[in-house]
């Protein structure tokens, strides 16, 4: 899929399924996650020490694919916005956002790059635009783009409606650590506290069809999200799918050698 395509199928209900990328760095992994089923994939650059040139040689590597590549910015900045849409990503996906301000910058600079400075806040704030043409050149230009605001403390989720009330915000990001974190019970995922601010941004966020995204890790916990309206999909990581698919296969294979030892005896 494109962003286009994926903004679709969630705007219709349909679901939608993708992996955050926090280790690989070679261009020639995109290959092998297009041959993996997913929809998008999200380059993580807040928590890992990938170079602009890495992330542009990902995002070039995509391009021939069928899965949309989102960056997960450092901070909610205009600057890392641009920067990684001019690389050739279809969204980003800033983290850790909390005031009304944070999110015009990033959806200003996702949705009408490349006004910057006093004209874009006048076209943020007051839909005011330099000419008809201008705008209907930049809904045009950047009509591939997904933006996605991360919703991860509680100052966030009491912010939520007001900052919901922005236009242009495509879905609802959670960082299942940091909100749980925020809320006083760290990585406890099946707590009633967690348990009820998740449900709390799904209806908040389901009042203003905005889709929601939760990263969570396990296959569970995905499902169990999934089950409670949670369409756009991030499950796991590169990292954890990898460790996982390995372990999976030498216990198989260990197991064989026991049974076949066990044999060998008789």
């Amino acid at each position: 899929m494109n962003a286009i395509e994926i903004k679709e199928t969630l705007k219709s209900g349909g679901a939608v399924f993708g992996m955050m990328l926090t280790a690989s760095r070679s261009p020639r992994w995109a290959k092998t996650y297009a041959q993996s089923g997913l929809d998008y994939i999200i380059i993580d650059t807040e928590h890992t020490p990938r170079s602009r040139s890495e992330v542009a040689d990902l995002l070039a590597a995509f391009e021939t694919t069928n899965v949309a590549p989102i960056v997960r910015i450092p901070i909610p900045s205009s600057h890392y916005v641009t920067m990684n849409l001019d690389a050739g990503a279809q969204g980003i996906l800033a983290p850790y956002c909390e005031t009304i301000e944070e999110v015009k910058e990033t959806v200003a600079a996702a949705k009408w790059r490349p006004l910057k400075g006093e004209i874009v806040k006048q076209v943020i704030e007051k839909n005011v635009f330099p000419s008809t043409a201008s705008k209907e050149y930049l809904e045009q230009r950047n009509a591939n783009t997904i933006c996605i605001i991360g919703i991860e403390s509680v100052p966030a989720i009491e912010n939520l409606n007001n900052i919901l009330d922005i236009d242009g915000i495509d879905a609802i990001f959670v960082g299942p650590n940091d909100l749980s974190i925020s809320l006083g019970v760290p990585n406890e995922y099946e707590h009633p506290i967690y348990e009820e601010a998740l449900e709390k941004i799904i209806d908040i966020c389901t009042k203003k069809n905005t889709p929601v995204m939760i990263h969570h890790q396990t296959v569970e916990l995905t499902k169990r999200w999934l089950s409670k309206g949670v369409k756009f999909v991030l499950h796991s990581t590169d990292t954890r799918g990898i460790h996982n698919a390995i372990q999976s296969d030498f216990s198989n294979i260990k197991e064989s050698v026991g049974t076949i030892e066990s044999a060998e005896t008789i």
